[in-house]
């Protein structure tokens, strides 16, 4: 299988269609396999995935999905990428065709950075996610215990001891962010 899915490109439904190949990507048709996350990067996805799920939950906003969502961020070639955590409205969530990975744009992704990331790969999917349709992206820095939130021309970063707001999406959201780490 290995020689089959390096000779050619793929499309997110033949990806899709491979079974449980492990933890991967589809870059521009290509299969990027992915390490297993360690036990601090699951630990801070639950606890921004609680935080978010309690405040979606409660306001009967839509969905909060985690664990690598994948979402198609580019077409011909297909780009999946992971999403460590999804937020997505009823409204999206009712648009979405695909039975796999979501061809519709959540309102929210949240990337846990992990030691072994790339800032620059890092940035790149930041770039995919707004360019695809997200409205806000997070990105989580654990060893800074900083949060950064991205949107289309703004960029903004709450430290440890500031309260995580993000009034673009839900004016009543707030959160220490000391709590999520």
């Amino acid at each position: 299988m290995d020689v089959e899915i390096s000779d050619r490109l793929l499309t997110g439904a033949e990806a899709a269609a491979l079974g449980d190949i492990g933890r991967y990507e589809l870059v521009e048709g290509r299969i990027v396999r992915l390490s297993p996350t360690g036990i601090g990067h699951g630990k801070y996805e639950y606890r921004f995935g609680r935080a978010l799920g309690d405040f979606v939950e409660q306001q009967r906003w839509g969905e909060v999905l985690v664990g690598e969502v994948g979402i198609y961020v580019k077409r011909n070639p297909d780009t999946v990428r992971g999403a460590d955590i999804i937020c997505i409205s009823h409204d999206r969530l009712a648009q979405v065709k695909s039975g796999t990975f979501l061809d519709v744009a959540p309102e929210l992704v949240v990337e846990i950075v992990s030691p072994e990331d790339r800032w620059s790969d890092l940035q790149r999917k930041v770039r995919e996610y707004l360019a695809a349709g997200v409205d806000v992206v997070l990105v989580a820095e654990p060893e800074t215990k900083t949060v950064t939130v991205y949107r289309v021309g703004h960029t903004r970063e709450f430290a440890a001891t500031d309260t995580l707001t993000l009034p673009e999406l839900w004016p009543s959201f707030a959160v220490k962010v000391a709590e999520l780490f």
